[in-house]
């Protein structure tokens, strides 16, 4: 097995927009492509990067910049009612097609791409056949309420400056930036200074913040975009595909915003990394490889009947 990765670009026409993708290895290989949800909303795929290493085990893996960022086709002028949860199940349905992979495939979504893979897991979709959600909260309420309990963990006056800006506003204050940067190398990242593809991931968003800020909002753990009243967890039983979560000992996504998953979805597994934060796949990144590739080694041969 080669250590090489071959790659191609592409673009697929999603209406009048495109949705830029990448596949590492070849979609024509023995074992089913894997498709990678990136995080965000609206951050791209750089940060998520790593995970093209699956490939190494003969099999495709198919990045995409969600639409709205990236490489895809990016629409600033977009509202909060046009930025919905069911576009982006109607891009990866989009892409899945154009591909020519329905007859089997995995998706493995991170952070807020967990969220959307969890979304489109309880329309049980034709060719699935497992989903893996990486450090990804069930509920943003969850989400919130454990965002600031780590948060009143950090130094007095971080928090100082954090609610101070938040307040007056000025969340885009250096100041500001600073002290949020302090909650990232414990929370999202903790390989400091962050590596080349995650720093490339934050510039991406303060280039195309539309879909973050209205989604989200200006952080992590100031959630005021469309997103926060957001709940999976009373669907959560509707997953019908062997499911793998993954979450950092240290992460913002903490076991109670993670809990949920394990719970609600028949037959799932859960894999805390005892050394990362959000980002296991940078942080443990071979330890990560090997739990991920050895779990869709496990499904590769699921048949799904509808």
């Amino acid at each position: 097995m080669s250590s090489e990765i071959s790659s191609r670009e592409g673009r697929a026409a999603f209406g009048s927009y495109e949705t830029w993708y990448r596949i590492s290895g070849e979609l024509d290989a023995d074992k089913a492509p894997i498709v990678i949800l990136h995080g965000g909303p609206g951050v791209a795929h750089n940060y998520v990067d790593a995970y093209k290493l699956l490939a190494r085990r003969d099999r495709a893996v198919i990045h995409y910049d969600q639409l709205g960022c990236g490489n895809s086709t990016l629409l600033p002028e977009k509202g909060a009612d046009f930025w919905t949860p069911r576009l982006f199940i109607d891009e990866l349905e989009n892409l899945v097609d154009h591909l020519g992979i329905r007859a089997g495939f995995h998706v493995l979504g991170q952070s807020w791409g967990g969220m959307l893979g969890a979304e489109y897991a309880v329309t049980r979709p034709k060719g699935l056949k497992s989903l893996t959600i990486a450090n990804s909260p069930a509920s943003m309420k969850l989400w919130v309420e454990e965002a600031n309990r780590l948060r009143a963990d950090l130094p007095g006056d971080v928090q100082e400056t954090l609610t101070r800006h938040e307040q007056a506003g000025t969340t885009d204050d250096p100041a500001y930036q600073a002290a949020t940067m302090v909650f990232y190398e414990r929370h999202v990242c903790r390989v400091v200074p962050f590596p080349p593809e995650v720093t490339e991931t934050f510039a991406q968003v303060v280039r195309n913040p539309t879909v973050y800020h209205v989604m989200n909002g200006p952080n992590e753990f100031h959630v005021i975009g469309t997103l926060k009243n957001w709940s999976i967890i009373d669907r959560l039983p509707a997953v019908d595909v062997p499911t793998l979560i993954i979450s950092g000992r240290h992460d913002e996504a903490t076991p109670a915003t993670v809990q949920p998953y394990k719970d609600g979805i028949k037959g799932s597994r859960w894999e805390i990394f005892e050394h990362s934060s959000h980002m296991p796949h940078v942080e443990e990144q071979d330890l990560c490889m090997r739990v991920v590739g050895d779990f869709l080694d496990d499904n590769d041969n699921r048949e799904k009947g509808n």
